[in-house]
């Protein structure tokens, strides 16, 4: 799969803008603020149906104007596959697929799968764990429809909960029947997600050390670990067990709402004692293993957006990432990068061809 064109208007800091890309290497070159990442955002929201870094979407739309409209052509398996995207203020996002709407745009989430690398993913390493669960599901949400349904249905469960747990605090009165219904629903749905990120996680770990040791060059030794209370035992009698504390604090303490992932460097937190090198390695292992797994999943590969990517890294990093995403293993690639002569360079010194766009204030330059 690849994306033949993309087309944008009114989109951020760009007017009016159309280019069509090689099947391998695009790369958008230019002064920070010019507007390249804004191109992956868009390319983005073709696959995803919204940005990768403001989840309000009338934000999008450029100062002055009343909608944006983003469109692309993609081929797949030899067939045009035209997407489009549409915003305009104070109304209903509209997402079409060969001119056809969408009822549910989860139904459009895994036909086009991509993978984004960007200096905001930093937030895996540093935020909280909802950060490290929305890594997981987005992973697992582009190879199976049923499990986004699943994470609505968990988390309306979930708010009831919690909100009968604040009227208990509130009113005094404590219905033991209707608690015993909501466990059972969140213990019901709650397993099954636990049972897909657990059996995800097994293989993801074996394809993330792979990416890792090749980008190190075998200089590190970091681990990847899944935590979830289910590990140690069922849903149902941890809700038992916490329940007195849930009342005290108001909130469900027990479920794979706590899931969260454990980043290690030599036995040490990686957010603590991993460099910024070492950091930025450990994100990008982590991405091309999503990667690696949605094109096992899938069948054909995904699309790869690298955003600012060679900030932070050594040259040799640089090269070997450069050398692994240029191979048979990967496909389409997009970069960003401040200095045109740095890709050039770079391409050159691997022997791979890059499509250069030069991106000058919402103006581009191919």
């Amino acid at each position: 799969m690849h994306l033949q064109q993309l087309s944008v208007i009114n989109f951020k800091n760009y007017d009016e803008a159309e280019l069509v890309f090689s099947e391998g290497v695009n790369a958008f070159t230019g002064n920070n603020g010019a507007g390249k990442t804004n191109l992956l955002d868009a390319i983005h929201y073709l696959s995803l149906c919204k940005s990768y870094f403001n989840p309000i979407d009338s934000q999008q739309i450029k100062q002055g104007a009343d909608f944006f409209i983003i469109t692309g052509i993609f081929n797949k398996n030899n067939q045009p596959d035209a997407v489009a995207c549409s915003v305009k203020r104070n109304q209903k996002k509209q997402f079409k697929r060969n001119k056809k709407d969408y009822q549910r745009l989860a139904d459009h989430i895994g036909l086009l799968p991509l993978v984004m690398i960007s200096p905001n993913d930093t937030s895996i390493i540093t935020e909280g764990s909802e950060e490290r669960r929305k890594f997981i599901d987005n992973v697992i949400s582009q190879t199976d429809n049923h499990y986004l349904d699943e994470l609505i249905i968990y988390n309306k469960i979930l708010t009831n909960r919690n909100a009968l747990l604040k009227q208990v605090a509130d009113t005094g009165r404590y219905d033991a029947g209707l608690f015993e219904v909501i466990d059972e629903q969140l213990n019901a749905s709650g397993n099954r997600i636990f049972e897909r990120r657990r059996a995800f996680m097994e293989g993801f770990v074996t394809i993330f050390n792979k990416h890792y040791s090749f980008l190190s060059d075998n200089a590190e030794h970091v681990d990847l670990v899944y935590e979830s209370q289910l590990l140690a035992g069922d849903l149902n009698n941890l809700l038992k067990k916490s329940f007195d504390r849930d009342r005290a604090l108001e909130r469900t303490t027990a479920g794979i709402h706590k899931d969260d992932l454990q980043f290690n460097i030599h036995g040490m937190a990686m957010k603590k004692f991993g460099s910024q090198g070492q950091q930025k390695s450990f994100l990008i292992a982590l991405k091309l293993a999503q990667y690696t797994f949605l094109y096992q999943q899938k069948g054909f590969k995904p699309l790869l957006l690298l955003d600012d990517i060679f900030d932070k890294l050594d040259d040799g990093r640089v090269t070997k990432l450069m050398q692994m995403v240029s191979n048979n293993d990967f496909g389409q690639v997009f970069i960003t990068d401040t200095g045109v002569e740095r890709v050039e360079s770079i391409f050159n010194k691997i022997g791979v061809p890059v499509k250069l766009f030069k991106v000058k204030g919402g103006a581009i330059d191919a």
